[in-house]
């Protein structure tokens, strides 16, 4: 089947990436390996440029090696953007007084629209006869129903460990779950550096 895959990339790096060495990740290599009878066709990778943080003042340069090596090695895998909000907002005190606090959050917004809409739109554009959704995030159920109206197999990949749980909302509705494993990510990592570029995984990763 003619197969299309959605990543959720902040879903994907906080669910299966984080402190661990295989951030350097091959997105094409990775489904082609997990979904043997499945034809690839497209995979499409939502997230947003991160900001450099007092702590990780060199995170942004880190991610923006990562894309430029994903567009050069992986013909297959497109680049969408939300955008990234680093705000300071005032939360309720676990161990009070004082009531509240005052701290940093940061957020990425405009993913899961962006996956959404592309999941629906490109069943209606009849692009795919599978597709994959590659994250944990319970508010793209209703994107994968309609992508089921329109007869198309919707599978599920969670990126969560054995204990976190899948949700359930999504549970329900995927025609099939498949499981990240640690051996798979190793398996399939980006060549450093990138042949025919000068592009090389960042030292710290």
């Amino acid at each position: 089947m003619r197969t299309a895959i959605y990543v959720d990339g902040f879903n994907l790096y906080f669910g299966a990436l984080k402190n661990t060495p295989y951030k350097w990740l091959d997105l094409q290599r990775l489904f082609e390996v997990i979904l043997t009878r499945n034809q690839v066709v497209l995979v499409r990778y939502f997230t947003a440029k991160v900001k450099a943080q007092p702590r990780n003042p060199d995170v942004h340069m880190r991610q923006d090696v990562y894309l430029r090596a994903l567009q050069a090695a992986c013909p297959l895998v497109s680049l969408h953007y939300g955008h990234y909000v680093r705000r300071e907002h005032s939360m309720e005190n676990a161990k009070p007084p004082p009531p509240t606090v005052r701290v940093w959050k940061n957020e990425e917004k405009g993913s899961d629209v962006n996956l959404a809409v592309h999941l629906v739109n490109d069943a209606w554009d009849n692009r795919y006869d599978c597709a994959v959704v590659v994250s944990n995030d319970s508010d793209l159920a209703s994107a994968i129903n309609l992508a089921k109206a329109r007869k198309k197999v919707v599978g599920l990949i969670p990126p969560v460990g054995i204990h976190r749980p899948i949700s359930g909302a999504l549970r329900t509705r995927a025609s099939f779950i498949k499981r990240l494993s640690p051996a798979a990510l190793a398996a399939c990592q980006l060549p450093s550096p990138v042949p025919g570029t000068t592009i090389q995984k960042p030292v710290r990763w």
